[in-house]
């Protein structure tokens, strides 16, 4: 039996469901709607079943699955209701246009903005002395808030505003004062140590390009690459690069696993385990950083497994899982991108490899042309959403690089395990890095200057539907061509017979 015979999609809408009411709840407020719709939906599902399940089979053979999902929305989007809820009846929604003194721990290291401005995600504990928890934004300078880490608590002065964005986030700070600043865990401290030392390390080794962007591609930190080389690589389409993603994890543990040879294969996967924690410290255990933990690993099981399919029950469980510890990740675009590349790293890619290799195409480069061509087909709907622009060489300058993204991020995460140890051992690695670094900026650059390279398409949801539509068609329209030369290829033999 074939491996798509396996495929188990049974937990397919019950994840489906459960993202589409969590996003729909939390932004728009509809959430006892859609309790209700999903609770009639139920109901009536299970009495046409009772009443006409004999007479129609497939009432009786879709029972569980649609029951399933709708009883799950329900359950979800009462929850949607709950958190909903409690975003608006926030103390902190009664200090909207007022300044108060906060005290703010950054879930992740600031952003730059440009302008002197920078930009972090936070949990508010504190207000004016009250204990008031919640999660904000915080927008404030770069003179005084530049040097702060994630996990490091910090107290000012800000000006409390609405947010702007529906994801359970319960104010926007702008941030008018110094701060006093206080002291994150040891283990972040630890972190963040590696992560200054490494970015020493890479400008005292490597020309100023490929050191701005070095830690960028291996630990997620973009605030030194330059505006023209972020312009390129989001023109280019390689700008998921530039963020830590399931697919460095599944690179730096795949490449442990291969040790198997050597110390066997249980040894091994918990050799991986040691350096997927030690990555995800070192990296910074963000949200974000945790879901690409999550679905790298994901991705890597499916890769070593012989049923790679069978991942999918597994990928929506852990959507199921994620969506009820943290809902705001329902209408986060990353985590979007984040489950759509896995799902099609472990359904399409190996498909259309396979056929390739069938045709005699060498594995390796079958394998990496799937794999970049199907990332970019199932995100480029959501990168043109936020970018408001579709990358027409995506898939070339994507698989342009292929070759060499691995190299980079094994040597530089070996290098920021070792550079605090053994600087010059990482400098060495770090030399290594130079070639493949000076090969992705030249793609980037040439791509990005090619005529037409990126077109502006709607941003939002209309960019969504208008990019996944024209994919759509363009693949509806390809698998016409090739049964109209199927059915026309007996004809010309005969014809030329």
């Amino acid at each position: 039996m074939t491996d798509a015979a396996h495929l188990d999609l049974r937990l397919v809408p019950a994840a489906a469901t459960a993202w589409t009411v969590t996003a729909a709840g939390i932004t728009w407020a509809v959430g006892p709607v859609l309790a209700a719709v999903c609770a009639a939906v139920a109901l009536g599902w299970a009495a046409l079943t009772r009443w006409r399940g004999a007479v129609w089979p497939a009432l009786r053979a879709g029972a569980v699955a649609v029951i399933g999902a709708a009883v799950v929305g329900a359950g979800f989007a009462v929850a949607a209701t709950l958190r909903s809820d409690a975003v608006r009846d926030h103390p902190i929604a009664q200090r909207f246009g007022t300044v108060a003194t906060v005290t703010v721990t950054p879930g992740e290291g600031p952003r730059p903005l440009g302008s002197g401005r920078l930009m972090f995600r936070g949990t508010l504990s504190e207000l004016n002395g009250t204990q008031m928890p919640g999660s904000v934004v915080v927008f404030a300078p770069v003179m005084g808030f530049g040097d702060l880490m994630a996990g490091q608590p910090a107290r000012f002065k800000a000006r409390i505003t609405r947010p702007t964005r529906h994801d359970l986030t319960v104010a926007a700070l702008n941030a008018t004062g110094e701060p006093a600043l206080g002291r994150a865990s040891p283990l972040q401290r630890a972190a963040n140590a590696v992560r200054v030392r490494f970015a020493d390390l890479a400008r005292g080794v490597l020309p100023a390009d490929q050191a701005a962007i070095l830690p960028g591609l291996v630990l997620g930190d973009t605030s030194t690459v330059s505006a023209t080389t972020t312009a390129q690589f989001r023109t280019a389409g390689l700008t998921h690069l530039m963020a830590v993603s399931g697919a460095n994890v599944t690179i730096v543990c795949g490449t442990v696993l291969l040790s198997a040879a050597l110390v066997g294969p249980r040894v091994a996967v918990g050799l991986a385990g040691v350096a997927l924690v030690a990555f995800v410290i070192v990296v910074q255990p963000t949200a974000s950083v945790l879901r690409a933990a999550v679905m790298g690993a994901i991705a890597l099981v499916a890769i070593l497994s012989a049923r790679r399919r069978q991942a999918i029950p597994v990928l929506a469980a852990t959507v199921l899982g994620l969506l009820i510890v943290a809902p705001q990740l329902a209408v986060d675009a990353g985590f979007a991108l984040s489950v759509s590349a896995t799902a099609a790293l472990i359904v399409l890619a190996p498909g259309w490899a396979a056929r390739l290799i069938a045709r005699g195409w060498p594995k390796p480069l079958a394998e990496a042309a799937c794999i970049a061509l199907a990332a970019q087909l199932v995100t480029a709907p959501l990168v043109a959403a936020i970018s408001g622009k579709l990358s027409i060489v995506g898939v070339l300058a994507n698989l342009a690089v292929t070759v060499v993204i691995p190299p980079i991020t094994v040597l530089g995460t070996a290098a920021a395990v070792v550079c605090w140890v053994w600087a010059p051992g990482a400098g060495l690695l770090l030399r290594f890095t130079g070639p493949e670094l000076w090969w992705l900026l030249h793609v980037a650059s040439a791509a990005a200057d090619v005529p037409g390279a990126a077109v502006p398409v709607p941003s939002g949801l209309a960019g969504v539907v208008t990019v996944a539509g024209a994919t759509l068609a363009v693949v509806v329209a390809w698998r016409g061509v090739k049964v109209g030369v199927r059915r026309c290829r007996p004809v010309v033999k005969r014809s030329s017979v």
